[in-house]
């Protein structure tokens, strides 16, 4: 692996030498202690003391320290020169000479404790390299890995090049250790078995592997025949039962990923030993995805009759209502003579039969309805759908094998009964057959079929309750489905107690949490107590309009006022928009690229090719098409590149692994530039959703009248860092709880974005993810609404702490169980564990985990119960500081600002996808995403040139003020119209530096 494939020349440099700091990192680093002055201070000429400081601080800042100390950030040189007393020009002359630098270095790792490489530091960087490379194939975030471990670790790091040499070892260690844990799986029959994948199919009209791989686009009964179809042929090839344990979680992934994106004839050409391994971990996965697919069509199939049952019953009560108008009138005309005192008991039948009259009466009795069943009718609605459902039930029942945990007896001895009857074709339900799991609402059915003694409709409407309880049972945890990866026991997607045992204390360092519980909670009491006396003061203080306790104890949270906005960032915004070139979104792409080269991320499935000349056009083509969602035809007649050829492009350069790796080199490039810092410093983001609509079948897709008023949607969830850039996009069911996704991108987050802390709305703050936020290291900080009246939570007696908080302390009205949280801390951090060495994803422990409808058990439990704590210790910081809120609430603001954006750039057939597969579309909304942060990319970067350019002229622009000029206003570049890309044109417009000429003319005659 030549270190040019891994990092530009560029990219060494800021390697090697200082990077930007940010001021949380510049008072962590550079304060130094009156030990640290007293060291220095040993070394005598202003020179040395001064550059010895900067390499004290700098270590444990870097991991390391540049060749060049003289290059540290003015903000540092300025800090440790104000405490010193040593003017910062003094630095200008330190390490000369190479030799008194690294003697310096070496006293100062001495003094700080930090230890140089040597053949035991070498041993265990490189064990440590290869169980990541086991797990992780990207030399980069490899290369990022040992940075943090030797960090971590107090070791000095190497030299680039050194360590990429490393990191090249384990990675090719790796593969052949891969082989070596496989090959005994690999009879002459499999291989055989597996070849065939690769060959055309008469039947299938395509290869198996080409068949396997196209997912279905509805719930309909033939989409799960045809899942179960796939799910017997990977059966026959034994691929659910493939034990591949050997190979951990991540390797198994990423070689899976290979394979799917591989044509058979690439496959075919690879060598065994890379071929074998590959098709193994693809067929599977396989097995699992068809098997998890297979399930989600059979919950979407039921669904959707369950959700037609339901209109059908709210038209039914509607009409109910509206007949019985009449019938109300009498009622209040009865009543109205019934309840009238002054008319005596034996008047009263007299009075109703001449005032109102027999007639109307008998009428009205006469129409007289049967009183609705407690679900209003839902059930017998249902029963209508029962021939749709029996043409795929039985066959999933008898495919899929279901377990389930405590409290699920009863369904699933329903399950086997349901299965025994479908397989003999029996009409009756056994007379001992369960019903105790049957909904309340729904055993009036049962009761009266069975005083009716009609066989068949007991056995419909058992039979439905059967098939909604398993599903019911699916989405919650509470059946699992062994072998499936979505449908699984809770218990399986964490890390088993052997394999997390030798991690623990790694792991534990990495994150920055105690190993002992009883430490992890005297840290955290120390953070509630902080928070709770911060709470006191601002209470104490009463003011109206401030967050304050009314004289009844009520908690007033007062709505933020708007954001005063200097007045001169609303000038100085449209004076910099007349400045900046006018250009149309191919122009800004072909400069971003220029810039950036994050087409070079865009490989063909087949590794790496030749590149035509005209490749880096249409992948542009491709990209707008997919952004503006005007789609490959109609690009096709705006650019008058053939239809064929941006078809061809996109299938085989366009994934989203591809798409997210051009993505991460435009937000790398943005991170850096100098206006950035502006917005912020890349330690905080949001996340939210943001709903498109869909046109045609999509099993992604779902009905919500509240964004889509007809027809279906997705939702895109993205998250947005504090510099305007988005560095994750996930597309997930419109009505999926949004909260499973939050932490995902987070821990997924492959940009150079140091982000620690995170926002969302309401739908964010959920205890588990308060809870696994902590114990990954990372900052939860969501708006959340209705604060005041959550539940908050105390580590003691209640006296205890209303003497010493007599205001905060009132409104922590329950206590904490401790004890629970001590007795399961092991597994608390083995859970964080899993989720952030990829094991699980946080979608799954939340979604599953944390949603179990049955008895919850102790670990579940304890996640709540220390989420709870953690929910507690920010909503005191929240409260206290109307700083803090004002920050998140203009974070959310960006995202929102985004959401704009792409709404105005995805114009095209009124915004609705076309794409139907989840992949199709995720590819989609990750092209949307990367026009999206070329556009902001390429604001900031000409509002960074105007600002240099007003300077210059003698304008004083205050930091401040740029804080304000959002690169989401988006005037300048047009998205409409005809497309055309032109590279060498666009690239032939830009001066010596790279850039467009600044509209000064223009905007100087217009002040004049």
């Amino acid at each position: 692996m030549a270190t040019q494939d891994v990092f530009s020349a560029e990219e060494l440099a800021r390697l090697r030498g200082f990077p930007e700091i940010n001021r949380a990192e510049l008072i962590r680093y550079f304060t130094l202690t009156g030990a640290d002055e007293a060291f220095v201070r040993q070394f005598r000429t202003g020179r040395n003391v001064l550059g010895v400081a900067v390499q004290l601080c700098t270590l444990p800042w870097l991991g390391f320290v540049p060749d060049e100390v003289a290059l540290a950030p003015d903000a540092v040189v300025g800090r440790l020169s104000q405490r010193l007393g040593i003017a910062m020009g003094e630095l200008r002359g330190y390490g000369e000479r190479e030799q008194t630098r690294t003697d310096h270095l070496r006293e100062v790792a001495g003094y700080a404790g930090w230890r140089s490489m040597d053949t035991a530091e070498w041993k265990d960087l490189d064990e440590f390299l290869f169980a990541r490379a086991m797990e992780h194939d990207s030399p980069k975030l490899l290369f990022r890995l040992a940075c943090e471990y030797l960090l971590s670790s107090r070791v000095l790091r190497p030299g680039v090049i050194l360590l990429l040499r490393r990191v090249a070892a384990a990675r090719a260690y790796a593969r052949s250790e891969t082989w070596a844990r496989v090959k005994h799986l690999l009879s002459d029959r499999r291989c055989a078995e597996l070849d065939l994948l690769l060959v055309p199919d008469a039947y299938l009209g395509r290869t198996p592997l080409a068949w396997l791989g196209v997912g279905p686009t509805s719930s309909s009964p033939a989409a799960v025949k045809t899942e179960l179809e796939k799910l017997a042929y990977l059966r026959r090839l034994d691929a659910h039962t493939m034990d591949l344990s050997m190979l951990p979680a991540e390797r198994r992934r990423f070689l899976a990923g290979v394979g799917r994106r591989l044509t058979g004839q690439a496959l075919q050409r690879r060598e065994p030993e890379r071929r074998y391994p590959i098709l193994l971990t693809l067929l599977s996965q396989s097995a699992v995805d068809v098997l998890d697919e297979t399930l989600l069509l059979f919950d979407q199939a039921i669904t959707g009759r369950e959700a037609a049952a339901k209109q059908k019953v709210a038209e039914a009560l509607a009409e109910r209502a509206k007949g019985g108008e009449n019938r109300q009138a009498l009622l209040d005309e009865i009543l109205t003579i019934v309840l009238d005192t002054g008319i005596g008991d034996e008047q009263i039948g007299g009075m109703l039969r001449t005032s109102i009259g027999l007639d109307r009466m008998r009428a009205a009795w006469a129409e007289r309805r049967e009183r609705l069943p407690r679900d209003h009718g839902q059930l017998s609605m249902l029963d209508a759908s029962m021939s749709y459902l029996r043409q795929f039930a039985p066959a999933v029942l008898a495919a899929v094998g279901f377990d389930g945990g405590p409290g699920t007896e009863q369904l699933m001895q329903a399950v086997g009964i349901l299965t025994g009857l479908y397989a003999t074709g029996a009409r009756k339900v056994p007379a001992d057959a369960p019903v105790g799991f049957v909904p309340t609402k729904w055993a009036g059915y049962l009761v009266a079929a069975e005083q009716a003694g009609d066989v068949t409709a007991y056995r419909r409407y058992w039979e439905l309750a059967v098939l909604v309880g398993l599903r019911d049972g699916l989405r919650s945890g509470d059946i699992f489905v062994p072998g499936s990866r979505r449908y699984a026991d809770p218990a399986s997607f964490l890390l088993t107690p052997e394999a997390w045992a030798p991690q623990k204390v790694e792991f534990c360092h990495l994150v920055g949490k105690p190993v002992e519980a009883a430490d992890a909670l005297a840290q955290a009491g120390d953070e509630l107590h902080t928070a709770l006396a911060d709470l006191e003061t601002q209470l104490a203080k009463g003011n109206p309009g401030e967050v304050r306790l009314t004289d009844d104890g009520e908690l007033i949270i007062p709505p933020l006022t708007a954001e005063d906005v200097p007045a001169e960032a609303d000038a100085l915004r449209a004076e910099l928009a007349g400045m900046l070139p006018r250009v149309p979104i191919a122009s800004v792409l072909v400069e971003v690229d220029a810039r950036t080269g994050f087409t070079d991320h865009l490989v063909h499935a087949g590794g790496k090719v030749a590149r035509p000349a005209e490749l880096k056009r249409n992948l542009m083509y491709v990209i707008i098409a997919e952004a503006t969602n005007m789609g490959l035809s109609a690009m096709a007649e705006s650019c008058g590149v053939p239809y064929d050829v941006l078809a061809w492009t996109a299938e085989w350069y366009f994934r989203p692994e591809t798409l997210e790796a051009a993505n991460a080199a435009v937000v790398n490039y943005h991170h850096r530039l100098p206006l950035t810092r502006a917005f912020g410093s890349g330690t905080l983001s949001s996340s939210d959703g943001q709903r498109f609509p869909v046109k045609g079948k999509s099993i992604t897709a779902r009905h919500l009248s509240r964004y889509f008023a007809r027809g279906q949607g997705v939702s895109t969830y993205t998250h947005v860092s504090d510099q305007h850039s988005t560095f994750d996009t996930k597309v997930i069911v419109a009505t999926a709880p949004e909260s499973h996704y939050v932490l995902d991108g987070l821990l997924g987050n492959e940009t150079d974005l140091p982000v620690f802390e995170h926002a969302t709305d309401t739908h964010g703050a959920t205890l588990a993810n308060f809870a696994l936020f902590d114990l990954v290291g990372k900052q939860l900080s969501p708006r959340i609404r209705d604060l005041g009246k959550i539940t908050l939570y105390r580590a003691g007696p209640r006296a205890d702490f209303l003497d010493r908080y007599p205001r905060a302390g009132a409104l922590l009205t329950r206590r904490l169980n401790l004890d629970l949280i001590t007795d399961m801390w092991d597994d608390l951090l083995r859970v964080a564990a899993s989720v952030q060495g990829g094991h699980a994803t946080a979608a799954l422990v939340v979604g599953k985990l944390c949603s179990s409808k049955r008895q919850q058990n102790a670990l579940t439990s304890a996640i709540k119960e220390y989420g709870a704590l953690r929910r507690t210790v920010y909503a005191a910081r929240y409260l206290a500081d109307e700083t803090y809120r004002r920050r998140i609430s203009r974070q959310l603001n960006k995202g929102e600002n985004l959401h704009a954006l792409r709404r105005s750039l995805a114009y095209a057939s009124e915004g609705a996808l076309r794409r139907r597969h989840h992949e199709q579309q995720t590819e989609q909304m990750w092209c949307l995403t990367l026009a999206t942060n070329a556009i902001v990319c390429w604001s900031t970067e000409y509002h960074g040139l105007g600002v240099a350019a007003l300077r210059r002229d003698g304008r004083d622009v205050d930091d401040e003020v740029l804080a304000h000029i959002w690169p989401t206003h988006h005037e300048n570049v047009h998205f409409y119209g005809t497309h055309s890309v032109d590279i060498d044109g666009e690239l032939a417009q830009l001066d010596t530096d790279g850039y467009r000429p600044l509209r000064l003319a223009q905007v100087a005659a217009a002040i004049g």
